[in-house]
């Protein structure tokens, strides 16, 4: 079982910069590939970011260039750097965990709420 708390959410200004944490625990970190997804309010949930356990990272075209995942292994946390904050980035970003070679092995984090407003 993993659990997985993100962290690092909150208000920010629209061109503004978050970095959002998520700490996973009760597993090898190094065998999951990690992920960030959002929900904005009365939408589907979409991949923003992911990451394999190896490190390569992958982003959707409506996001590259903005949005970064990073993780650190020896700290089992995934990170998300989001810089040049718009609006439409307002959503519940969650983490995600999938095992590297059991595809029906994953996690989700609760969510923590980003809101860009001026």
């Amino acid at each position: 079982q993993v659990q997985l708390v993100e962290s690092g959410g909150g208000l920010v200004q629209p061109g503004g910069s978050l970095r959002l944490s998520c700490a996973a625990s009760g597993a090898i970190f190094e065998n999951y590939a990690m992920a960030w997804y959002r929900q904005a309010p009365g939408k589907q949930r979409e991949l923003v970011a992911r990451i394999s356990s190896g490190g390569s990272a992958e982003y959707p075209d409506s996001v590259k260039g903005r949005f970064t995942i990073s993780r650190d292994n020896s700290k089992s946390m995934v990170y998300l750097q989001i810089n040049s904050l718009k609006p439409e980035d307002t959503a519940v970003y969650y983490c995600y965990a999938r095992h590297r070679n059991y595809a029906n092995i994953n996690y989700w984090g609760r969510g923590t709420q980003v809101t860009v407003s001026s």
